[in-house]
């Protein structure tokens, strides 16, 4: 039986089980015939030319999307790689750094022998750091993810001249700089040991630039000394790059770093004086010098170091021999007459010291301000009643709270507006528990 074409649809086909084919006059008309007059009619939708139009808009549109989708997903996969990998940089840095401290510390055994006293203080300076750990870890992760922390910046062409910047979160305007050179026997120094005031003083408004140096065995005092003094050039020549103020640059040293410093500065002073050519920096573009903790006549101190552990044989090779004791004792040098003009050049010397202190005795920063004094150089001594070696430096600033040699120090610096500083400055948190920090006080081997 034949269907009338015009009964059906324009959109419809009609199916059965042995078709002939009758093509109606639209285009998009198939009939089916089946001769069985009672076959069951099935019906399927064909596709118009409108449908087929929006579907292939439809998919333009959706492969659109997934381009952008996948644009999407490569551009954060670029940054996630581009953050694993200076992820990995840091860590191979820090690795780096790692290896050559463990290295030069095992070539150090070989100089140290195994004498009892250098043992005695190798564990207590063990049973020290574990007390202290709680701050260390807060410290240490300030160091390696702050933003605020520009680290390992070079300043000169030997294995460990790099610098470590500690930068104020608000950098409207110039900055007032503190160039700092760690301390830690003339062996033991590293840029890291200054994260704390460095972040201390960073959060009140300062710079800090924390110099490290050659160690012995891989340096001796005059190679500490030229390293040092390389960092502070680079500090005055090229500190405004970082937003710090050229004209308010302040030299500091701790322990054996303030006698590093020290000699530095007096080295340079007598560079000026001389026929030598105008160095790199100018002894006159340091404001103010900060001795913390140190030592300034090396050849009085000699005995009471060997006799804490750091041997007279460990330490006349540090300072290059006998003769070294002399050349490399600021006090002594600034008394030497043929250095009268070079003394005359330095800046106002502020000596911080606790009376307390059994590595190196105050009487070594009285004395040397004493001398300052009668040459004619604006010299200060600042003691502090029973603090140690230590607790100006690390028991202090972890303690939290008040802290009587971080707020002469930033009076020192800011002047008349320290106290804005320290109204707008973040209060200082404890870092570890104070039954630690005695513990830690009563073994530390300094």
């Amino acid at each position: 039986m034949l269907i009338p074409t015009s009964s059906v649809t324009a959109d419809t086909m009609l199916v059965r089980s042995e078709p002939h084919i009758i093509h109606s006059s639209s285009s998009s008309t198939i009939l089916h015939v089946e001769d069985d007059d009672d076959s069951k009619i099935e019906t399927k939708p064909l596709l118009t030319r409108a449908f087929s139009y929006s579907s292939s808009s439809s998919s333009s549109s959706s492969n659109l999307v997934m381009q952008q989708r996948r644009r999407r997903i490569a551009s954060a996969n670029s940054l996630l790689s581009g953050a694993v990998e200076g992820c990995r940089r840091e860590m191979g840095r820090a690795a780096s750094d790692t290896y050559v401290v463990t290295r030069l510390s095992f070539r150090l055994l070989r100089y140290l022998g195994v004498g009892y006293r250098w043992i005695a203080r190798f564990l207590a300076l063990g049973c020290y750091a574990m007390l202290l750990i709680p701050g260390f870890i807060q410290v240490g992760y300030y160091y390696f993810y702050s933003s605020q922390v520009l680290r390992g910046i070079v300043y000169g062409d030997q294995p460990r001249n790099r610098l470590d910047l500690y930068l104020p979160k608000n950098m409207n305007g110039p900055k007032p700089v503190v160039a700092f050179v760690t301390g830690g026997a003339w062996i033991i120094g590293y840029k890291a040991w200054g994260s704390l005031l460095g972040q201390q003083l960073s959060e009140r408004d300062i710079i800090v630039a924390c110099i490290d140096y050659r160690n012995f065995p891989q340096g001796t005092i005059s190679d500490m000394v030229k390293d040092a003094s390389q960092g502070i050039s680079f500090v005055c020549n090229k500190i405004a790059e970082y937003g710090g103020d050229p004209n308010r640059i302040y030299l500091m040293g701790q322990s054996a770093g303030a006698h590093i410093a020290t000699c530095a500065l007096l080295e340079q002073a007598i560079k000026e004086t001389g026929a030598e050519p105008r160095a790199s920096w100018s002894v006159s573009q340091i404001k103010t010098y900060f001795g913390l903790s140190g030592g300034y006549n090396i050849l009085k101190l000699v005995d009471h170091f060997h006799s804490r552990g750091l041997y007279r044989s460990i330490f006349l090779s540090i300072m290059e021999g006998e003769q070294g004791l002399r050349q490399y004792s600021p006090e002594l040098v600034a008394q030497d007459p043929n250095t009268k003009n070079a003394v005359s050049l330095l800046p106002p010397m502020v000596l911080f010291h606790g009376t307390a202190d059994y590595s190196i005795p105050c009487d070594s920063s009285k004395s040397f301000a004493d001398t300052l004094k009668a040459l004619g150089v604006k010299a200060e001594c600042i003691l502090y009643e029973g603090k140690t070696h230590t607790d100006l430096f690390l028991q202090d600033p972890m303690r939290g709270g008040i802290d009587d040699m971080l707020d002469d120090l930033i009076t020192l610096i800011h002047g008349d507006s320290s106290e804005t500083i320290r109204a707008n400055s973040t209060p200082r948190k404890r870092l570890v528990p104070e039954f630690m920090l005695k513990m830690a006080r009563s073994v530390s081997p300094f």
